[in-house]
């Protein structure tokens, strides 16, 4: 007997998430299956219509993150979110910074600091997260900007004209992209990360070509890459990724992986697969000159430090390995962007951009914005 067709099928389709759970997704890591890109988008466009009851929600989030979602599915994802994402793109084409969220809580955050020297020595930076954001709700962007006395609670269209004025420029979630703010307490709830941790880095509210993000496991570098390639929303001229500390977009003292990609690069496959195009190799600071740990980045109040660590480099204040740590950040960004042809001349670039005032200058900029 054909199944009645409700009101519910008629708004969505046919697989509520329960649905999915029982026979395509939540039958464990090893025995579930993955979804149709088309399963995948009537899941999460149920998920912000709040159609799903909460520990169906719960449930369906906890089986992804079992399951491990492919790039198909974090398409699906990132298009529903981008669809409902307010974008407001600079005049200058930035690069997108988009670390994790939910923030760090030993190191400081260098990315704030880096951002604005990169802006000085011309290579326009855009960084956005959230406030507190699930599960660990620790110091993000927003905290270290607050801090510094750098308004953070704009509009898109503000953020944008921030970027034009001033080379850096900062995105607060809340405003660029509603739709995952409000999913705040059912996250907070499940307790663990889940898939929207991850896909809320790659909403790119200001349009930039060149996404600048961090990995634990450079196989997740491939995956975000064919996401990117997957998504409907995106069309990216180069993704550069590290395995940067405590998840975040700070490259690790001593040895880091780097993951690249370049649109139209010379390894591309015959099917121009993105990810065709994908390379990875090793940094270590010490050929930099560099002569410090991990440990040596750790602070007491993460916000706080990282906001008076940057003024004192960005003043020119500080010639020791908080310097050199932020040089180096500062380098990858102006690299990523294509400015220069290597990280030594990023920093060679970074350097003087602190050397000459420029870099205070952004700063001075961004206070008065």
């Amino acid at each position: 007997m054909a199944k009645a067709t409700t009101e519910e099928d008629e708004t969505f389709g046919e697989w509520p998430l329960k649905r999915l759970m029982t026979e395509v997704c939540g039958s464990g890591p090893k025995s579930a299956d993955d979804m149709t890109r088309a399963q995948a988008t009537e899941a999460m466009r149920r998920i912000f219509a709040g159609e799903p009851d909460h520990t169906t929600l719960g449930a369906f989030w906890l089986a992804n993150r079992w399951k491990r979602n492919n790039p198909e599915e974090l398409a699906a994802y990132v298009d529903e979110m981008c669809s409902r994402v307010e974008y407001a793109e600079p005049e200058v084409d930035p690069v997108d910074c988009g670390a994790n969220y939910d923030g760090k809580g030993e190191t400081a955050i260098l990315g704030a600091a880096a951002g604005i020297v990169a802006a000085g020595a011309g290579t326009p930076v855009v960084v956005h997260s959230g406030d507190r954001v699930p599960t660990q709700k620790q110091d993000a962007y927003k905290h270290v900007l607050d801090e510094l006395g750098i308004a953070t609670e704009l509009t898109p269209r503000d953020s944008a004209e921030m970027v034009d004025e001033t080379g850096f420029g900062f995105y607060y979630q809340p405003a660029f992209n509603p739709a995952i703010d409000d999913l705040w307490e059912r996250r907070d709830m499940v307790g663990v990360r889940s898939f929207v941790n991850t896909i809320e880095t790659l909403a790119n509210p200001a349009g930039a070509s060149t996404h600048l993000g961090s990995f634990y496991h450079l196989a997740f570098a491939r995956k975000v890459v064919d996401t990117f390639a997957e998504s409907e929303f995106h069309d990216l001229d180069r993704v550069i990724m590290f395995q940067g500390m405590e998840g975040y977009d700070d490259i690790r003292p001593g040895y880091t992986k780097v993951a690249e990609w370049n649109a139209g690069g010379d390894a591309a496959g015959e099917d121009g697969s993105k990810s065709d195009s994908f390379t990875d190799y090793e940094i270590e600071t010490p050929e930099y000159g560099m002569d410090f740990e991990e440990a040596d980045l750790e602070v007491d109040d993460v916000a706080v430090d990282s906001a008076t660590l940057t003024e004192e480099v960005v003043a020119g204040e500080r010639d020791d390995h908080w310097r050199d740590a932020v040089a180096l950040n500062a380098a990858f960004r102006i690299y990523a962007r294509d400015d220069v042809d290597s990280i030594e001349e990023g920093l060679e670039a970074a350097r003087a951009a602190i050397d000459d005032g420029s870099a205070a200058a952004v700063l001075d900029d961004l206070r008065a914005f």
